[in-house]
């Protein structure tokens, strides 16, 4: 299982990815300050906020769906409508736009 830190730098390196593909890079400052991503750790969820806004919650060990991948409501109130995967499984998702969807497999033809 993959750990928080793990799931926040995919999340940086796909925000920034998908930040240059719409807007370009050539403001890296603007680049940087789009795709920060921070872990608040609190006493039942990690909060992963990205730039300046609360962006995923996950349950810690010890709590119901722990690991698992929900957004927000409201800065600090989880949505668990909306469910993003695992810890287990961040690398079948897309993180790059403003929500993350499912990765579609390549296929070789």
């Amino acid at each position: 299982m993959a750990t928080i830190k793990e799931f926040a730098d995919l999340l940086a390196n796909d925000q920034r990815r998908g930040y240059c593909r719409r807007y370009g890079d050539a403001h890296p400052d603007l680049v940087d300050a789009a795709s920060f991503v921070r872990i608040k750790m609190g006493k039942v969820y990690a909060k992963v906020d990205v730039g300046h806004s609360g962006k995923y919650m996950v349950p810690l060990p010890g709590q119901p769906d722990a690991g698992h991948i929900f957004g927000i409501k409201a800065y600090g109130v989880i949505h668990r409508g909306h469910q993003y995967g695992t810890l287990e499984t961040i690398h079948e998702w897309d993180w790059s736009e403003y929500t993350a969807t499912p990765r579609q497999e390549k296929n070789g033809g």
